[in-house]
């Protein structure tokens, strides 16, 4: 049998100039299917939404799940974690290929005092034009770097909502109440 793949970039009206057609010729040719938006591009657009409902100053707000799932469709997506490294170290991090998986502390330890170098180290580590995830405890410092970093030129920025603990429970505790561990997601630590 003899297939022949036609790849045909449309510019026609209601199709974006990227989407692709594929045709395929032969006796027992599946049929010609219009490509579907990407699991990407319906992420980001659920993500843009929250921002537009929520007026937020940056370009939107993902869950933890729909983070992951943003990190397993494409490389270029980055999380950063905005712990400090003695959080990352003692209560653990996420599990993800290390050039998605940035950290840039939004605090220092000890003392909490505010890194005054944000901009300068996450300028080290990404692009204006990535898409960067903010990731923090519990989605409240995440939502202060994605603000910054907005306001400095990286205008692809998303909160983590929930964070990496999420919030205490009855009994003080976290990882029980929303966040990236508690939905299961992989990561590693205490």
């Amino acid at each position: 049998m003899v297939w022949c793949i036609l790849a045909l970039f449309c510019c026609l009206p209601g199709l974006a100039g990227s989407d692709i057609l594929l045709e395929a010729v032969g006796s027992d040719a599946p049929p010609i299917k219009e490509k579907p938006m990407s699991s990407l591009e319906q992420l980001l657009a659920e993500a843009r939404s929250r921002s537009e409902s929520e007026s937020l100053p940056y370009a939107g707000a993902v869950t933890p799940q729909e983070a992951y799932a943003l990190l397993q469709t494409s490389p270029s997506v980055k999380l950063i974690d905005v712990r400090t490294q003695a959080e990352r170290d003692w209560i653990g991090r996420v599990i993800v290929p290390d050039a998605q998986h940035l950290a840039v502390q939004w605090t220092l330890y000890p003392g909490g005092a505010q890194n005054t170098a944000f901009i300068t180290q996450l300028e080290q580590q990404a692009r204006p034009g990535d898409t960067l995830l903010f990731l923090c405890r519990s989605g409240v410092r995440s939502r202060y770097a994605a603000k910054l970093a907005t306001e400095h030129g990286f205008e692809h920025c998303f909160d983590i909502l929930e964070g990496f603990e999420g919030d205490r429970n009855e009994k003080g505790h976290r990882k029980s109440i929303g966040g990236w561990c508690m939905h299961g997601l992989p990561w590693v630590g205490a």
